[in-house]
């Protein structure tokens, strides 16, 4: 992996159990999919300080470069134990289901 952009986001991913790259802050998102995904994340407990997120407005390079290092083409993305959980539609659909929970809590393999 010698593209250092993909080396920082891969150092990212797999130094913080909780990683939100984002539109924004979580205390100030600036899009309603990150907005949302910050939401379900504090709704099955993640705590605010735990949670790690990278703000993809201030940094173009990261911006660009998680999409592909994960091949999903939008923004936020939430890896979960250095595993790419999903976007905000996927993170409500395993809440909903109970399964986020599960995934957070350890209790659950890594969705696939």
């Amino acid at each position: 992996m010698s593209n250092p952009t993909h080396q920082r986001i891969d150092e990212l991913v797999k130094g913080n159990d909780f990683l939100l790259f984002m539109k924004g802050t979580a205390s100030f998102p600036q899009c309603g999919f990150s907005g949302r995904a910050v939401q379900i994340l504090k709704a099955v407990g993640v705590d605010p300080k735990a949670l790690k997120t990278v703000d993809v407005l201030t940094d173009p390079e990261i911006r660009q470069g998680i999409k592909e290092y994960s091949n999903w083409p939008t923004i936020p993305q939430f890896y979960l134990r250095g595993e790419f959980v999903g976007g905000s539609d996927i993170l409500y659909e395993l809440y909903e289901s109970g399964e986020l929970q599960q995934l957070v809590a350890g209790t659950a393999p890594a969705a696939q």
